[in-house]
């Protein structure tokens, strides 16, 4: 495939890397060349297959909507903009495009929100929970998509409102990212983790959500296509 990467921090280079491991052709723009969508040309965008978006929250929606208007579907791992989720899947389906999202495109990370679902039934049993997220230092958004995500899938599993499961943030070193979900009660605890040892795993799905997203239209939640994979 021909690829258009939107990002040059380190996930979306190693997205790069990894895309052009798997034998397709990346041509990437960083955010310096793309203020206001400068670089979302129609010549640009005419020879890409997919877009791959990892940049930042102020600028990814004008990215999107630059994209969608111009019949192109788009793989998106940036996070920070679901409160216009409705509003991009109307776009979406108006132009007929294909487009996939994830707080987090780890197949890991998707495995650990199935274990903290099917967990989410100790809060129907005196439990307490909390969800514990650590970071790198240059995060910009806190909580983390991840962790918001992981709060919204026990939230819908338990029956129980956000505020009864805290997000606790931390920002530290190179920290990648470390999910932590602890459940707690007079009898005993629960503790479930997610540990990232590097990008590699945010990478591998990212690319291969770019694969699976060609050729379709719609509107994709990751965590509900990661295993056709």
């Amino acid at each position: 495939m021909n690829i258009l990467l939107l990002g040059r921090g380190k996930t979306g280079s190693l997205v790069a890397e990894v895309a052009r491991q798997r034998g397709h052709h990346v041509e990437v723009v960083g955010a310096a060349e793309n203020v206001a969508c400068a670089a979302l040309t129609a010549g640009k965008l005419s020879g890409a297959d997919v877009v791959i978006d990892f940049t930042a929250p102020h600028c990814v929606v004008g990215h999107i909507e630059a994209c969608v208007q111009a019949g192109k579907s788009m793989a998106v791992g940036t996070t920070g903009w679901y409160a216009e989720v409705d509003r991009i899947r109307g776009l979406v389906t108006s132009h007929g495009t294909g487009f996939i999202y994830a707080a987090n495109f780890s197949i890991g990370v998707n495995l650990f929100l199935e274990v903290a679902k099917a967990a989410a039934a100790a809060l129907r049993h005196k439990y307490s929970g909390q969800i514990f997220e650590r970071h790198h230092v240059h995060k910009k958004d806190a909580p983390s998509g991840t962790a918001l995500a992981i709060q919204r899938v026990i939230r819908e599993a338990s029956g129980r409102k956000s505020e009864d499961l805290e997000i606790i943030s931390f920002r530290e070193g190179e920290v990648v990212g470390m999910h932590e979900v602890v459940f707690d009660s007079i009898a005993d605890s629960i503790y479930l983790c997610h540990d990232a040892k590097s990008r590699q795993g945010f990478a591998d799905g990212a690319v291969r959500a770019a694969e699976w997203i060609v050729g379709k239209k719609g509107f994709y939640d990751f965590k509900d296509v990661w295993r056709e994979l």
